[in-house]
């Protein structure tokens, strides 16, 4: 009863004005940023960077960040099929959503009771990195899902797992694969074996809770559930298995 008076007594200008507000701030991001420069140059600095930067700032830290661009050829082909394996298996069959991931992941919400909405393909965490924030609420959700649609759209899925490769958050101050490559393994990318690919893939839920080298058992099941894959799949020859 109490809600009813409340919605009654919500002026109807005001309530329209807030609708139009949130249409034309997401309606923004199918015309803005300018998606189609990413078929040739790389982003200098990411949206995700900036907003590290300024929690670092904000908590006092003097963090140094460090990111390394190289070509998709010269990342181990391990690492990238431990990578699609971990984050998005279906890669290369959908066009930038994997509606049975995220309806799994809507399910196991409702269950909980919480707002995590997983379940994000490699497009989409990568319209976040790029774009946005780590905020889980609705309307940024909305923003990423335009942004997804115009990557899918405008990219071609190599360009679309190069540029997710080397902007994605491997640790405190760490993005991309290179530069976690030589923090925690002293190699560039290029060299990466097959257990290190899987170890590597297995933090990316959680890069600062986790530590690819570390002792974590998380870790450890991960890792080893997608090098398991790997070795079911055929990536890591027997020879190299055994």
């Amino acid at each position: 009863m109490a809600r009813k008076k409340l919605f009654k007594s919500f002026p109807k200008g005001l309530f329209l004005v807030l609708i139009f507000a949130m249409v034309m701030c997401t309606g923004f991001y199918f015309v803005y940023p300018n998606v189609p420069k990413l078929k040739k140059e790389n982003p200098a600095r990411t949206s995700f960077m900036e907003f590290r930067e300024k929690e670092w700032q904000e908590q006092g830290k003097k963090i140094k960040m460090r990111q390394n661009w190289v070509p998709l050829s010269r990342i181990s082909p391990y690492l990238i099929k431990a990578v699609l394996i971990a984050e998005d298996d279906k890669f290369y069959q959908h066009e930038g959503f994997d509606f049975e991931a995220i309806q799994k992941a809507f399910e196991k919400d409702l269950k909980q009771k919480k707002f995590k909405f997983g379940g994000s393909t490699i497009s989409q965490q990568l319209a976040k990195n790029l774009y946005l924030s780590p905020s889980k609420n609705p309307l940024r959700k909305l923003k990423e899902a335009i942004l997804t649609w115009r990557i899918e759209k405008t990219l071609s899925k190599k360009r679309i797992l190069e540029l997710y490769l080397n902007v994605a958050e491997w640790g405190e101050g760490i993005f991309g694969i290179d530069a976690a490559s030589f923090h925690y393994y002293g190699k560039p990318a290029s060299e990466l074996g097959p257990e290190e690919a899987a170890r590597l893939a297995s933090v990316l839920p959680n890069p600062r809770k986790y530590n690819p080298v570390g002792t974590s058992r998380y870790v450890e099941k991960r890792s080893r559930l997608i090098y398991d894959i790997m070795v079911r799949r055929g990536i890591v020859t027997d020879e190299e298995y055994n």
